[in-house]
C-alpha cells in the first residue's frame, strides 16, 4: 500500500452525539472512508495520519437516504463508515485545544 492511497482513505471524521460517546467511553472513533477501503488499509491510514496504535477496525456500509424535493425523488450517495478502536493510552485530538483551569 502506497502512502498516496493511505492519505486518501479517510474522507472525514464523523462528529455526532453517538460518535462522541463512543470516543469518551470506549476509545473508539468514527470516520467516513472510501467505498473500496479495507480494514488493513483503514488501520494503516489512521496510524499514519494520527500517530496512534489501532486495536481493531470495524467497517459498515451505509445506504443513502431517499430524498424528495417537490415532486422529484432522489437518493443520497451510499458511503462507508469505519469504527476504529485505539489501544490503551492513545487518543485522537481533532484540532481543538484543551483549556486548563
Amino acid at each position: 500500500m502506497n502512502t498516496q492511497r493511505l492519505t486518501n482513505i479517510i474522507v472525514s471524521p464523523r462528529i455526532s452525539e453517538k460518535a462522541t460517546m463512543r470516543a469518551d467511553l470506549d476509545n473508539q472513533h468514527v470516520f467516513s472512508v472510501l467505498k473500496d477501503a479495507t480494514k488493513p488499509e483503514v488501520k494503516k491510514a489512521v496510524e499514519l495520519m494520527f500517530d496512534v496504535k489501532v486495536k481493531h477496525v470495524r467497517l459498515m456500509n451505509v445506504q443513502g437516504k431517499l430524498t424528495r424535493v417537490g415532486r422529484t425523488f432522489g437518493k443520497r450517495k451510499d458511503w462507508k463508515k469505519a469504527y476504529v478502536r485505539l489501544q490503551e493510552g492513545f487518543d485522537i485530538n481533532y484540532g481543538e485545544e484543551e483549556t486548563t483551569k
